[in-house]
């Protein structure tokens, strides 16, 4: 089976299934088990008491590019894993947004929405279930690597309209 009958088969949906596990379980999970008992608890909890998930989002970083900056400026192993990380787990979103269009022809503002959205649920979900802080900066490189795969799908896609033609 080629590459294009692959893309175009019902193992399209079902790969970006994956991918979506796959995210969640990286980002809120941090490669641990899922304890759906500790996630009630933790919804419970912030359900009772609002103002943690205010306080949540005051205790995470707000101002944009202050954390990529540090983490270009310190060049440690962490800040960088965490910088091309956070773009790279994006890149595969942008790539299955535009496959997964009508004639592969997603549009450059419904991919960046997209990114962003799931981003920004991401990011909510981690203050909501007390799993993690908010960040800004996660915001802007979670987008540019789903615009980053967005992008690269295009090239692919034109290089090989050209080819066939």
């Amino acid at each position: 089976m080629n590459l294009t009958t692959l893309m175009n088969s019902r193992w399209l949906p079902v790969a970006f299934g994956l991918y979506m596990y796959t995210l969640l379980k990286i980002i809120l999970f941090k490669f641990h088990s899922i304890d759906m008992t500790f996630m009630l608890e933790q919804v419970q909890m912030n359900i009772e008491n609002p103002h943690s998930i205010i306080k949540g989002i005051q205790l995470g970083n707000l101002v944009p590019f202050k954390e990529i900056s540090h983490n270009i400026q310190g060049q440690s192993m962490h800040g960088l894993i965490h910088f091309f990380g956070n773009i790279a787990l994006f890149i595969p979103l942008g790539i299955f947004l535009l496959l997964l269009s009508k004639n592969k022809k997603a549009s450059f503002i419904s991919v960046l929405v997209c990114s962003f959205g799931v981003s920004f649920s991401l990011e909510i979900a981690q203050v909501i279930f007390s799993i993690g802080n908010f960040d800004v900066d996660d915001l802007i490189l979670n987008t540019t690597g789903g615009i980053l795969g967005y992008w690269m799908s295009r090239i692919v896609v034109y290089l090989k309209l050209k080819g066939s033609s």
